[in-house]
């Protein structure tokens, strides 16, 4: 059964992007795989399953589709979780093939379009109050839905459906209408981020009226009175700095132009509307942007803003920060990444995808795989967060976790006009079919990033030439190579080692990259703090770990010369991924003998303030010891 599910996906996704009016004039360098073409396995896949069991499927449907039969609302966001849900949910089932989340999904489906009225709205906000506060948001995350419903079955009520709201939501907004600047808080980002979906239904109808609708969007971004999305990019303002608020009561109003989620939120459109009119300036105003984040916001664990806004994070990162890290600014992040890494092939942006993933992406998501923080502090202890007004106990970012979870297959290999592109490694397989019909099988065997070593199995059904690419992450090198035991020359192009051979059935790919540790200090360049990373992943000091030193004790990395740490692989508790020991000197206080180094436990970020307990204390940036007597 699971095979003929498999069968009609594929026919059917086929189907939708050759000849369903899809009009891009810019193709992506790479295509994502098909989820039911690739099964993450290991670490990474018990995490993916477990989420899909414990939190998609055994999400409360009513809960989720409640909030749009009471049409009441004046302030709130209940209406984005069934298209954060569905849209979840939908990529769980193309992965897994599994028929009874597809029923589900189904019901769902069924019971969301019935709310719909006769003028095409879907949502619950009173007449009165429609087209503020989140109004318009709601409607975007329930486009993105159906569209999504649609591409999963090719159903024609969801497209109607989608449709009719989009072409209702267009009588009201618009030129000689509502400006959709001034619906919503935060410079009318949060409604104008339903340029994504607006770009997508264009590309399913080939429509001229949704385009156009897009380009009204994106042209309201660069006049005086709106957020000035495009030209502060091109211009180069940091994303903390767009229109910066004076005092704590205009933080959640209009005025507030550093909103993340929201601001990255607009971005993802502007790339799905650069890939249909090949408008350059859209594509350098969202490489700029991420610049900007990446050099100015994205911390060690590859997450940022602090009360959900842009706030010069980096800099910012070892002192203690309100609400850090919100998990749907994890997300977005994340899938702005993969999207502005099909589009543009540098391997920068899945180096900043992978560290998401490892450090705040699975630190959020409780052990249980049941729910998701809503904040993930650097030091502290996690819980779940405060259910949002009107919800029985969701919040946002139990909405973005598993739709962050989702992204990992996708992007681990892919496919490009070469071959095959292998961004991530871990146990998995990946059973495609090649242009010429040649089916392709690779088998990945790994403990990375516990370690360095990879092993490949590639099997094609026949003696096929095409290229593999091998990512090469920023940190690392790959220190051997080997094809069927024969060592070979490491090339590093543009942060990938480009394999091209005549391939046969059975041949196998090992190779060893270099795992380094790395001594952080303050990037405020004050010394006041250290963090260590280990390939990938950010190790810290976790109450759980019996070495008798608080976890907030001085502790001094002994460092060797290149500034990092010598690190050995220690037994622990089964709660833990990860865990190394490495030599620190201990206090500001010990005299002579007693102020030897010696060895802490280290754990993962993830796996840190297991249970989400108070008392189980982390803490990623380490105090450091000022001593004057040293220059």
């Amino acid at each position: 059964m699971r095979k003929s599910i498999k069968i009609s996906f594929l026919f059917i996704i086929i189907f939708l992007r050759s000849y369903c009016g899809y009009t891009q004039s810019v193709s992506d360098r790479f295509v994502a795989p098909f989820l039911h073409e690739i099964r993450v396995e290991g670490y990474l896949g018990k995490k993916i399953d477990a989420c899909i069991i414990k939190r998609v499927k055994a999400q409360d449907i009513h809960e989720v589709i409640d909030p749009f039969r009471h049409r009441e609302e004046t302030r709130y966001w209940q209406t984005e979780f069934w298209g954060k849900w569905i849209t979840s949910a939908i990529s769980a089932c193309e992965y897994t093939g599994d028929n009874e989340l597809r029923k589900i999904i189904d019901d769902a489906f069924t019971q969301l379009i019935k709310t719909q009225s006769p003028d095409g709205y879907i949502g619950n906000y009173s007449s009165a109050a429609r087209l503020k506060q989140w109004d318009v948001w709601g409607r975007k995350y329930t486009l993105l839905g159906l569209i999504a419903y649609y591409d999963l079955c090719g159903e024609k009520k969801a497209f109607n459906t989608a449709k009719k709201l989009l072409d209702f939501t267009m009588t009201e907004i618009g030129p000689g209408k509502t400006d959709i600047n001034k619906t919503g808080n935060y410079r009318g980002m949060a409604s104008g981020s339903i340029l994504e979906p607006v770009v997508l239904l264009y590309n399913r109808t080939g429509e001229k009226k949704y385009l156009d609708f897009a380009n009204y969007i994106a042209g309201q971004w660069e006049i005086p009175d709106g957020p000035q999305l495009i030209p502060k990019a091109l211009d180069g303002i940091p994303v903390a700095e767009r229109f910066p608020v004076q005092n704590e009561s205009q933080w959640w109003t209009w005025d507030n132009g550093q909103k993340a989620y929201e601001m990255m939120s607009c971005y993802e459109g502007l790339i799905e509307l650069y890939r249909v009119t090949g408008e350059k300036k859209y594509l350098m105003a969202v490489e700029a942007v991420v610049k900007n984040i990446i050099e100015d916001e994205i911390n060690i664990c590859g997450s940022g803003a602090a009360m959900e806004c842009w706030y010069h994070g980096r800099i910012n990162q070892a002192y203690q920060s309100r609400h850090a890290m919100e998990t749907c600014v994890t997300m977005t992040w994340m899938k702005l990444l993969l999207n502005l890494y099909r589009t543009t092939d540098k391997a920068e942006y899945i180096d900043q995808f992978e560290i998401s993933m490892y450090n705040a992406l699975l630190a959020s998501l409780h052990p249980d795989a049941n729910t998701f923080s809503k904040y993930t502090p650097l030091c502290g202890y996690r819980e779940e967060g405060l259910p949002q007004p009107g919800m029985t106990h969701l919040h946002c970012c139990m909405g973005n976790g598993p739709r962050a979870l989702m992204l990992i297959p996708a992007a681990m290999i892919m496919k490009s006009e070469e071959g095959v592109v292998i961004n991530l490694f871990s146990n998995c397989k990946y059973k495609t079919t090649l242009p010429d019909k040649t089916v392709l099988v690779i088998v990945q065997s790994t403990q990375y990033p516990k370690t360095g070593e990879v092993s490949i199995q590639v099997d094609p059904e026949r003696q096929k030439e095409f290229t593999i690419s091998l990512r090469i992450p920023a940190w690392s090198k790959i220190i051997e190579l080997k094809i069927n035991h024969k060592e070979i020359p490491v090339v590093n192009e543009s942060g990938y080692v480009k394999i091209n051979r005549l391939w046969s059935p059975e041949d196998k790919i090992n190779f060893i990259l270099d795992m380094p540790s790395r001594v952080i200090f303050s990037p405020d360049g004050s010394k006041h703090f250290a963090a260590i990373i280990r390939g990938p992943v950010v190790l810290v000091r976790d109450s759980q770990n019996s070495d008798g030193i608080d976890t907030d004790e001085l502790v001094t990395p002994v460092l060797n010369q290149d500034n990092s740490i010598d690190l050995v692989e220690v037994p622990h508790s089964e709660n833990i991924w990860m865990a190394f020991g490495g030599q620190f000197y201990v206090g500001s206080f010990l005299e002579g003998q007693k102020n030897k180094p010696i060895t802490l436990t280290l754990c993962d970020f993830a796996s840190a303030g297991y249970g989400w307990k108070r008392e189980a204390r982390y803490r990623v940036w380490l105090p450091q010891l000022l001593d004057p007597s040293k220059k």
